[in-house]
Parts: structure tokens; sequence; C-alpha cells
């Protein structure tokens, strides 16, 4: 009975589109990222080592890439809302379910295991996702245009200082330049 109450309730944010990932997977994970209020696509490229909990709620893959010579896994939720997109570049050909001993080989090596081009390059992605990462580059480039607009105003606006400053320093030296009243004259001793 419980059972039909968690599967109405998880029904909602499972996805429909399921990844069909095996270890060996070469993947590239797209991930909406929030920072503060600003939103972005961050892409983790990487072997699947695991992939565990099958298609239902509790299905995850780890994802393990190299990165200037230091290996970095993260488990993503097959069924996490902020994942748009999922490609699969190759495929390893291992025969284990769990190939942890490629946590022990350099890249060269690993690419030495890949045989051969992948046959069918395949994309999971959600349905609104372009739209999304559309509206995300939208709103960069409108932030990126806002900024470089308010520069412009600090510019000119440090221009006009400039310019306000040289005038200001010109007039002074002019009155300088002039000859001072030399007339020692007194109106009343004659």
């Amino acid at each position: 009975m419980n059972t039909a109450y968690l599967d109405a309730a998880s029904a909602s944010s499972l996805k429909k589109n399921v990844p069909a990932l095996r270890s060996g997977d070469v993947v590239r994970v797209h991930q909406k990222v929030r920072e503060g209020n600003k939103e972005r696509i961050q892409i983790f490229e990487g072997i699947v080592l695991k992939v565990r909990g099958g298609k239902g709620t509790n299905g995850s893959f780890t994802v393990r890439r190299v990165s200037g010579g230091i290996g970095i896994e993260r488990v993503f939720p097959l069924h996490l809302p902020s994942i748009t997109k999922i490609e699969k570049i190759r495929h390893l050909e291992i025969r284990q379910a769990r190939p942890y001993y490629l946590r022990d080989l350099t890249p060269r090596q690993i690419a030495r295991k890949s045989k051969g081009e992948l046959k069918d390059f395949v994309v999971w992605e959600e349905a609104d996702a372009e739209a999304e990462e559309a509206a995300i580059k939208a709103a960069q480039e409108a932030e990126a245009k806002a900024r470089e607009e308010a520069e412009g105003k600090e510019e000119a606006a440090a221009e006009e200082k400039v310019e306000a400053a040289k005038a200001k320093h010109e007039e002074a030296e002019t009155t300088e330049d002039k000859p001072a009243d030399t007339s020692n004259e007194k109106s009343g001793d004659k």
C-alpha cells in the first residue's frame, strides 16, 4: 500500500527520457548551475565508472575525469532536474561492471583502451533543454551588453572630469601669466 503512494509521489520528478548508460561510456553531462542570481550550463566530461539503482528514483551514475593530473569523480542522480543533457561520446571496451582499475591508469593508457570510433553518437536531453540553454545564453549576452554600456558611461564621466580639470588648470595658468597691476599710485598723495 505504501509503495503505491511512493510511486505516485515520485512519478512527478521522474524524467521521461532516461539514458541507457553502462560502465565504460565516455559521456558529457550538461548541468545547470546557479551562482547567486546567475545561471549557466556546466559540462562535466568523463568515463562512467558505476551505474546503480536502475532507472528508478534512486538511480545514479558515477563519472570520473582527470583534470590537471588530479582525478575527479562526481555522482549524478539519474533524475536530477538540473541535468539538461547527457551525450555519449564513445564506449571503452571493458568487461568489468565497475572498472575501478581505471583510477590507476593515465589518460593516455585509457585512450589506448578505447578501440575505434563510436558507431552511434547518442544524446539524451530534456524536451525544453534547448529553450533553457538559449534563455541562459540570451541572459548572459544581455548582462554583458549592460556591463559594456555601464563601463562606457563610466569612461565618459571620467573623461568629462579630466576635461574639466584640464580646463580649470589652463584657466589658472592664464591668470598667472597676466602681468599684475604694478601701479602704486595713491590717490591722496600729490
